[in-house]
């Protein structure tokens, strides 16, 4: 009865990545109601069809971006890392459950050297005008995270004052027992 947890990482099932994925789900929706093909048409001409690697679908690159943008993903690492491990984003990149997904780095570089900012821009308006006429935007709030942090700049002083300090008051507080 204890070991049934580790036996059941181990069992095989046969199970489609489509049924993984609520009905619901805002990826699913968006799906839907955008004919990411488009973005073939914009991109295009920045690949060669019969020189260099085969790369990666600029379709994938552009909803990744999309994914970390959506959810708040900090990173583009980190963005990578979600989608490996997060079943309804695989879905919606089109990567099956062990097919290995792109590398962070083919984000970064291809942002970086391969589409211009005009490109990106073009993209990125395109996207939420189709998800906007879909209705999938509203307008109706805006949250801006306007709390004021004090920097922090030199932990070090911290740590050299306040170790003594507590030290001083643990030490001072058992004497006086």
């Amino acid at each position: 009865m204890l070991n049934k947890e580790i036996e059941t990482r181990r069992q095989s099932e046969i199970i489609c990545v489509e049924d993984l994925v609520p009905q619901d789900y805002l990826l699913r929706k968006i799906e839907a109601a955008v004919d990411f093909s488009k973005i073939y048409d914009i991109v295009g001409k920045l690949y060669s069809t019969n020189n260099g690697r085969p790369s990666t679908d600029p379709v994938v690159l552009f909803k990744a971006v999309l994914i970390q943008h959506m959810y708040g993903i900090p990173s583009l690492r980190k963005t990578a890392e979600e989608i490996s491990l997060n079943m309804a984003y695989r879905w919606f990149l089109g990567y099956s459950l062990l097919e290995k997904t792109p590398h962070f780095s083919t984000f970064s570089y291809n942002f970086c050297h391969r589409f211009t900012n005009e490109v990106v821009q073009q993209v990125f308006d395109w996207i939420l005008n189709e998800i906007n006429n879909a209705g999938y935007l509203s307008p109706e709030a805006v949250f801006i995270d306007g709390a004021h942090i004090k920097a922090n700049n030199n932990i070090r002083k911290v740590i050299k004052k306040a170790v003594p300090e507590a030290a001083k008051y643990t030490a001072n507080s058992y004497l006086k027992k």
